[in-house]
């Protein structure tokens, strides 16, 4: 039972309920209710739940490799949270890491084949060799590994699109899909991929500041350890301001068809946290402060998911 636990410890359990529950409402609750798929649909529920499981497989397995490759680093910034040599050998990560990585990798190939997609596998693909990298050497380069990690936080709700526009393709010659839904479709999906980027960047960069010591000793080359900590503010600091503006441009838009408590709800579970941030962000000073906004970040990327619920209830 410990070595369960200690397992799921490794692959960060919440972040892969995350994964789920982030394509699951985007696929109920926006894909499903704002485009009507075709008849003998491929692209099935079925084959749906076999992406999102593709999806954690290799989120995983990318946790386990990001683990095995930190382990100094971890010993300095986050020594009660490690699981590899205490409670997981090495060799073993690396075992788990290839099992995880070649199950969804197989489950990608499979879903190519029977959604006729043809390109699924060999993306989920460069995605494990881009976590693979990342862990190696790209998360210690200035900026870039914050990069990757927003792109691949993106690519969870970007990948579900993708598979369903590329059915609705394929049956263009059955069922003429609307022009209209599908580009409010593809809105949709723009305005939370975006979100999902941007503000994981932010996160990404917190999480830096949090975690200079160990990185420092270690040779890496983060934000807060080339531009110093008072630049690193000014990144998250106008990347938090951009995601408030355009935020707020949305709620406008939200408000000319009447989405009053979808309007309230970014207003106090997004957009007023997002504000908390920057003032906090101006005062943190050390560790603990960083940790704390990272946690906050966190809780507003679940909210920011959670909004999805209004396509449900509205559209």
């Amino acid at each position: 039972m410990k070595l369960f636990l200690a397992f799921l410890r490794l692959i960060r359990w919440h972040n892969m309920l995350f994964i789920i529950f982030t394509q699951c409402l985007y696929y109920y609750c926006i894909v499903l209710r704002v485009e009507i798929p075709p008849s003998g649909n491929s692209f099935s529920s079925r084959l749906f739940m076999y992406l999102m499981i593709a999806s954690v497989l290799i989120a995983a397995a990318g946790y386990v490799i990001n683990d095995y490759f930190d382990l100094n680093i971890d010993r300095v910034n986050k020594p009660g949270r490690i699981v590899i040599e205490k409670a997981i050998k090495r060799r073993w990560a690396i075992i788990w890491h290839i099992f995880l990585s070649l199950a969804g990798l197989l489950l990608s190939f499979y879903i190519d084949l029977k959604a006729h997609t043809f390109w699924l596998g060999l993306l989920n693909l460069f995605c494990i060799v881009l976590l693979f990298g990342y862990s190696v050497t790209l998360k210690r380069k200035l900026l870039i590994g914050n990069l990757v990690i927003s792109l691949l936080t993106a690519w969870v709700i970007m990948v579900v699109y993708l598979c369903f526009q590329q059915d609705l393709l394929s049956h263009s010659l059955l069922v003429k899909p609307d022009p209209n839904i599908s580009s409010r479709l593809t809105r949709m999906t723009l305005l939370y991929t975006g979100f999902a980027f941007v503000i994981s960047l932010i996160r990404e960069a917190v999480k830096d500041m949090e975690d200079m010591e160990g990185d420092a000793r270690y040779g890496c080359k983060t934000m807060p350890i080339v531009w110093k900590i008072p630049a690193a503010k000014v990144y998250v600091g106008v990347w938090v301001i951009v995601l408030i503006g355009v935020l707020v441009i949305v709620q406008f838009y939200v408000l000319l068809f009447g989405w009053w408590w979808s309007a309230v709800y970014c207003l106090l579970l997004i957009i007023i946290p997002l504000a908390w941030i920057l003032r906090a962000l101006y005062r943190a000073k050390v560790s603990y402060d960083y940790h704390v906004l990272s946690m906050v970040i966190k809780g507003v990327m679940l909210s920011g998911i959670l909004s999805m619920l209004f396509f449900k209830l509205y559209a």
